[in-house]
C-alpha cells in the first residue's frame, strides 16, 4: 500500500490580461440546502418611465451582469476573505465615503 504525500499549494487565477471585468453595484443572494446563488446586477439611475412603473409595482428591475452559484461549504471561506479584504482596505483609508452595501 502506497503512502499519500501531502502537498501544500496556493491557487491563483490563470487569466489573460484582456479578460473583461464586470461591474455590479447590487447583489441578490438566495440559497438551497446545497448552494448559494449570488446574482450581481448593475443599478443605474432609473428613467421616468421606470420610476412610474416602480411606483405602482413596487419593483425596480436591474440588469443581471453575472450569476454565481457556490457550494455551501465555500461560503464561510468567501465571507472570511471578504472580511479580511475589507479590513485591509479600511486600514489603508480606502473606505472614505462608503455607504452601507446593497446586499439582500
Amino acid at each position: 500500500m502506497s503512502e499519500r504525500k501531502q502537498i501544500n499549494f496556493t491557487i491563483v487565477p490563470d487569466e489573460a490580461s484582456d479578460t473583461p471585468r464586470t461591474y455590479a453595484n447590487f447583489c441578490s443572494i438566495s440559497h438551497t440546502p446545497f448552494d448559494f446563488t449570488l446574482t450581481f446586477c448593475e443599478v443605474l439611475p432609473p428613467t421616468e418611465k421606470a420610476v412610474r412603473e416602480a411606483a405602482t409595482e413596487r419593483l425596480l428591475k436591474a440588469p443581471v451582469r453575472s450569476r454565481v452559484v457556490v457550494p455551501l461549504g465555500f461560503v464561510p471561506n468567501l465571507i472570511n476573505a471578504l472580511q479580511e479584504h475589507l479590513r485591509s482596505c479600511s486600514e489603508a483609508g480606502g473606505n472614505a465615503g462608503w455607504n452601507k452595501p446593497a446586499v439582500h
